[in-house]
This record gives C-alpha cells, structure tokens and sequence, in this order.
C-alpha cells in the first residue's frame, strides 16, 4: 500500500496540473455564491428584525433562505460572521444610494417661499453639483433614505436595535464613515455656501438627521403605511431648513 501511495504521488509529480475553469465556468460558480450570498443577507436581515439577534438562529435563517444549514457556514462561518457580513453589505448599499442623491441633482420639489431668491425653499445661495444648493442636495438624501428604508424596512430595524452592541463597532465606524458622511459633506457645503449657520456641529447634525429619518421610517412602516412618503418628506425638510438656518 505504501509503495502504491508513492507510485501515484511520483506520477501525480510528473503530470501537467489540471486545466483552470473556464471563464465562463468561474463566472457560473461565482454568481452562484453571490446570489447564495445575498439570499442569506435577505433571510438573517428578516429574522433578525422579527426575532432579535439574540434569538435568531442559524436554522431559522437557513430555512428563511431555503437553504440548509452548513450552507451558512460554508459560506460565513458563524451567524456572528453572516451578520456582519449582512450589516456591511447594507451599509455599503445605504451609502451608495445616499451618495448618488447627494450629487445626483435637486431632489424632490419644495415650493419657494420667495420666487425671488434662488433657493427652492426661499434661501439664497450657490449651486451645488448637480444644479441645486446644498439643502437641495440635503432634501434629496433625506428623501432617497426614506425610499431605501421603504423598500428596506428590516434593515432599518436591525440598524436601529441591533448594531449598537460592542462586538459590530466596525460597522458603526463604517455607518459613521460611508453613511453618515453623506450627511455631513453636504451640511459643510451647506455651512460654505452661506445656507445654514456658522459654526453647526455638522457630525451631530448628520447623525440626528439620519435617526430622525430611520425613526420616521419605522414608525410609517409600524402605524401608518398608507401615508405618502412625499407628505414625511415634506415635514422632514420643513423642520430640518428651520433648524439649520435658524
């Protein structure tokens, strides 16, 4: 048995190594597990916000999934592993989305106060990227969070109960980065233009307006899902151009 192990070892040596997957294959696998991936972002996100991270389990994932239960950790390793996963895949969606508002154009439409100033809400100011000033760059990702978290409403929850905990401190710094930065480039450019006034503690500011919206959101979601979200929109963007003008 022994010299038949090494026979075969000397001639598996000798022989050419085996043909790489085809591009196409590769691709195959991969989209596979990407989708795999994602339809276990999808489950742990759902769980989580019905049951509490505490009391979701990798089964119930699984099975929200329609996968088995060593796919989990084939592909994660521990639900620990799954969720942090889960939060960066979200916040970096979050981010994306609230990036492209920010310098993608006006957002929706508030009717200006006084038709003499440039400013859709009446103040004057210069242009931002994308043709409006920095509050409506501010509008627009006010508006864009609360689309996300419509379509989204799970995500919203377990932001808001669940990654606070010591052990995703990563994925606060992420949140603080990615997300909340949005917020607060667009509240320095607002301070540069002149819009809102000097000397606002714009990393405060970006972290009560994004609670404010995640808050709205769920409470919408909760209590009243037939209300418009251009009517929370409005009210958003009225109380926020009051408080950071002012």
């Amino acid at each position: 048995m022994t010299e038949i192990s090494r026979s075969g070892a000397a001639s598996r040596r000798g022989a050419p190594p085996p043909a790489p997957a085809s591009p196409r294959a590769a691709a195959k696998v991969g989209g596979r597990r990407a989708e795999t991936r994602l339809k276990l972002f999808t489950a742990a996100v759902e769980v989580i916000a019905e049951q509490g991270y505490t009391a979701a389990t990798v089964e119930a994932i699984a099975e929200r999934a329609g996968v088995a239960k060593g796919t989990v950790f084939y592909n994660f390793g521990s639900k620990e592993a799954l969720f942090a996963a889960m939060l960066d895949h979200g916040i970096e969606h979050l981010a994306g989305v609230l990036a492209d508002a920010a310098s993608g154009g006006p957002g929706p439409a508030v009717p200006d106060r006084d038709a003499g100033r440039t400013g859709r809400d009446g103040v004057g100011g210069p242009a931002a990227p994308g043709g409006g000033t920095a509050l409506d760059a501010l509008d627009a990702v006010v508006m864009a969070q609360l689309r996300f978290f419509e379509e989204y409403g799970a995500f919203a929850r377990v932001l808001l109960a669940e990654m606070w905990r010591t052990a995703w401190q990563n994925a606060v710094a992420r949140l603080r980065d990615q997300v909340l930065g949005v917020y607060a480039g667009v509240l320095r450019r607002a301070v540069a233009e002149g819009l809102v006034r000097e000397g606002l503690d714009v990393e405060t500011a970006a972290t009560a307006v994004f609670g404010m919206v995640v808050t709205v959101s769920i409470e919408r979601r909760a209590l009243h899902p037939d209300r418009p979200l251009e009517e929370l929109h409005a009210t958003l963007a009225d109380l926020l151009h009051r408080r950071v003008t002012g």
